[in-house]
């Protein structure tokens, strides 16, 4: 057992991260309070952040990466870049429209979602954090 110092809650060593520099071995605030410092921390140096991973994704072996990884999903997952490729074409065409996100309305960067890739033009248009959502099942 440990107290945390940031809440001062006596929880389980397995609810603090490893860390070898301290005495026991683990960090000296839990999980959930290192957890919510980092998402503060995040959210208030938020163009730091998108400038460092921008410059990040440049670099030759991040970008050799990324063409490494869509050379995986092309093989392993073929009928998703197919209908991908579907949707960008009529979208282009004028076929087919986005429209807002079908959950919250918000209308800047809205993403196809497919439910069954088996209809490539059958889509929901969502807003990214919905279509994360959905890619894991909870919408």
């Amino acid at each position: 057992m440990k107290t945390c110092f940031k809440c001062g809650m006596v929880l389980p060593l397995t609810e603090f991260y490893r860390h070898p520099a301290m005495n026991d071995g683990h960090l000296g605030k839990c999980k959930n309070c290192a957890k919510r410092d980092v998402s503060e921390n995040r959210r208030a140096n938020g163009e730091y952040y998108r400038a460092y991973e921008a410059s990040r994704s440049r670099r030759p072996h991040r970008i050799a990466l990324k063409r490494q990884l869509a050379l995986r999903e092309a093989v392993e997952h073929p009928e998703r870049v197919k209908a991908r490729g579907k949707v960008a074409r009529a979208i282009r065409s004028g076929h087919l429209a986005k429209s807002p996100c079908v959950i919250c309305g918000h209308r800047a960067r809205v993403e196809a979602h497919h439910d069954d890739y088996a209809k490539p033009l059958d889509v929901r248009w969502l807003c990214p954090s919905h279509h994360r959502l959905a890619d894991r099942g909870v919408l």
